[in-house]
Order: C-alpha cells, then structure tokens, then sequence
C-alpha cells in the first residue's frame, strides 16, 4: 500500500490531503466536514443529516436536475453519508473528468439555495424515511438502546434525528446549521487516484482557495461519567423473531484503550471494519460467541460494533434468538462467555487469530482508491492521518493480558444497557 501523501492547509483553512495512486485512470475526491449528530441540540436534531440533503437540491451554476446528470454523463459515480461526527461527499470520476467534482463541491460549499419549496419536500422525505426505519425492529431496538445509553450527550439521539424535530425545524434553521459548520475551516479535502500533485494542487486553489473562512461555532457535546448501573429496556411490534442487544460505554477513537477493544471484539464477535465505505468482509465463524450461541443454536446469528468517535459511544452486541429459544437464555449464555473472557487467561495463540482477522479486515477497507482517499479524511474527523498510518502497528503491540483488562474494566452488567426485541404476544 503506497502511503505517500501530501498534507497542505489553504490560507483559509481547509486541510487538503493527497494521494497519487496509478493503477487505474480514475480519481477519488471527498469533502468532510466536522460536524454531525454531535452538534446538534435538543429540539433540533436531525439538521446535519437533512443538510446533507439539501447540499443535493442545487445551486444557481448546479441546479437540482442538472447534478445527476453532470456526474452520470462523465461516467462517475458520488453520493453523501452522514454520522455522529461527520459530513462526508464524494465523487469517483475518470481521472480527466476530476475537474467537475472540484467544481461542484466548491460551489456547494458556499451556494447551496435551500429553496424554501424543496426544504418543504425534503421534510416529507425524511419524516417518510424516518418511519419506514421504524418499522425495521433493529432500528426502533437501537433507538431505545442509544438512548438510555447516555443522559445527556447528543449522541444519544439517532442521527436522523427525532420525528417531532423533523416536523418543526425550518428553513432558517437549515440554513444556519449550513452557513455555520460547511466552511473550509471546518472541512478536509481528501483525493487520492491518478494525478499530478503539484497540478491538483493549483486545481485546488483555483476552486477552493477563494473561499473565505468563518468564526466555528463551539461544538456543544459534553462529557458524561460512565453507566453506573445496568439499564433494561424492552420494545415489542410485529416481528416474529427476537433480539438481544447489549451496548457498553466504549472508548474514543484517541483512547489508548481502543484498539486493544478492538482486539475483544475481534475475540468475542469477528472482526467488525471501521470503513463505513466498503471493504471485505471475514467469517466470524471462529469468535467466541459464535461458538457459544450459533453454535449451541442459542442464537441464529451474533455480531457485534465498535465505532471510532470523538467522545466514548457505544459497543454493541446483537443476537438474533432462536426460534426455539428466549431472550432471557441467550443472554445467560452470553454473561457466561465474558465472564469466561474476565476470569480465565486468554491464549497468545487466540490473540494472534483475532490481531490476524482485525489486520485483514483493515487492509480489505483500505486497499482500492476510492476507500484510501476515504482513510485519509475519515482518521480526521476524529484524530489525524497518523491514526490510520499508525493503526496495524498499534494491532501489533494488544497482549493477552490488555483484552483481558479490556473485558473486566468496560464488560460489566452495571456498564451496559441491556435491550430486548420480543414479538407483542410474546411476554418479556
């Protein structure tokens, strides 16, 4: 994997990262910015996700119509993500057709029109969006979860915000959210593909570098002291099935106690990719839980999450019980395998299986051009380029003895919330 990149701030601001890679005539081109579900307050959540939206609706040089087809015509593809922390766009075009993304992108920075007619269709679409996710009973689960998993932090709000906010928030607040987080210096520019750096490099300042700067508002997320005591909560619809979740407070991405949880998760659930964009995926079949829940058909299937954040988040355990089964038995089982995890020394030979299975993991969603340029804004957003740079060395470095420490410092019942997805004639 080439790591060469070109690291440079416009004077006003905006950190651009560069990457040549010449295995195939196409370029990759993301604009982050630093803001997301985190910045959000009550009574208004939902407005980083619904910019985003917005940024699609046109300019005067881009009207809404002309965007889709000005990508499509040049054979490219490009669309938008939003998260707790982040705003991302991309664009993956042929290599002589970059010149459009840079374009674009430049000029939605600063010229997005949020037409008071399209914000009002757009609030249909996300209210609709919103309740078809609340007839997927994961979703309704993982709300519940998220939000007894913090008493203040924003985070504990899903990042398509709550449906009462969706309804009231208005066309000046959008544009306030835009005109106040979506400015260079609050933003990074990653591309990696073929190209000259030292020409990308004047195509940058030509499109990005008159752009002037602004005053950031303080980002508002605080700290909260870790769960004290176990929370239960139980949600019931029409699904059939049932479903067991567990979320723990985890560490921040900059944590020193993250990749070593990363390496527990890698034990405990198979290894889980960090790149939100695409990579390969590997069996879990090996993991601890499988064997103690798939295996013994406690479970149909187990998995588990670890996202990197600025602030502590959630890891998260998901089964999905077996038919013939009950919530309350697959969770039995599960606090016997951590406690197992806790209590008995684990293996070097069980850490080099999952240090293995969580370094492919990585190099699966790092290897392609479009996931590369992906790594170099996304380590951004909440740490640096040296994050990602330093992240197989850090892989390396997990004893033992610190995913046991892991396992008896953040797996504890009094830790975690504890949600159940039972079918409505079925009792809790």
């Amino acid at each position: 994997m080439n790591n060469e990149v070109t690291k440079i701030q416009l004077a006003n601001g905006m950190t651009v990262h560069l990457k040549e890679i010449h295995s195939a005539p196409l370029i990759s081109h993301w604009v982050w910015y630093k803001v997301g579900a985190r910045d959000e307050q009550v009574g208004l959540t939902g407005l980083s996700h619904w910019v985003e939206h917005m940024q699609f609706k046109g300019t005067h040089k881009f009207p809404a119509g002309d965007l889709d087809k000005a990508i499509s015509r040049e054979g490219g593809e490009w669309n938008a993500m939003t998260s707790l922390d982040w705003t991302a766009f991309y664009e993956k075009l042929p290599a002589d057709r970059i010149d459009l993304a840079l374009e674009l992108e430049a000029d939605r920075m600063v010229n997005s029109r949020f037409d008071p007619d399209e914000v009002e269709s757009e609030r249909t679409v996300i209210i609709s969006e919103r309740e078809g996710h609340e007839n997927e009973p994961l979703f309704r689960l993982d709300e519940a979860v998220q939000h007894l998993g913090f008493d203040q932090h924003p985070y504990r709000i899903e990042v398509i915000g709550e449906k009462e906010d969706l309804r009231r928030i208005s066309r000046e607040d959008l544009y306030r959210h835009y005109r106040s987080f979506y400015v260079p210096n609050n933003a990074v520019l990653a591309i990696a593909g073929d190209f000259d750096t030292a020409e990308m490099l004047l195509k940058i300042q030509e499109q990005y570098g008159g752009i002037a700067s602004a005053d950031l508002p303080q980002r508002v997320a605080a700290e909260e002291p870790p769960l004290n005591g176990e929370r239960r909560v139980v949600v019931s619809g029409p699904e059939q099935t049932s479903y067991l979740r567990l979320s723990y407070r985890a560490p921040r991405a900059s944590d020193p106690d993250f990749f070593p949880f990363l390496i527990a998760d890698s034990l405990l659930a198979g290894p889980a990719g960090l790149n939100r964009f695409g990579g390969g995926g590997i069996t879990n079949k090996t993991s601890r839980l499988y064997q103690s829940l798939v295996e013994r058909e406690l479970a149909v299937a187990v998995g588990a999450g670890l996202q990197a954040t600025i602030d502590p988040y959630l890891y998260d355990v998901t089964a999905i019980v077996h038919p013939a089964q009950t919530p309350d038995a697959v969770l039995s089982a599960y606090d016997d395998e951590i406690k197992r995890l806790q209590d008995q020394q684990v293996s070097a030979e069980e850490i080099t299986r999952a240090v293995k299975q969580a370094r492919a993991m990585f190099v699966y969603g790092s290897e392609n051009i479009s996931n590369q340029a992906f790594w170099m804004g996304y380590a951004e957003m909440f740490a640096d380029y040296g994050w990602f740079e330093t992240y197989l060395d850090e892989l390396e470095k997990i004893t033992p003895e610190d995913v046991q420490r892991i396992a008896r410092t953040y797996l504890l019942p009094e830790r975690r919330v504890v949600g159940f997805y039972l079918p409505e004639e079925r009792e809790a």
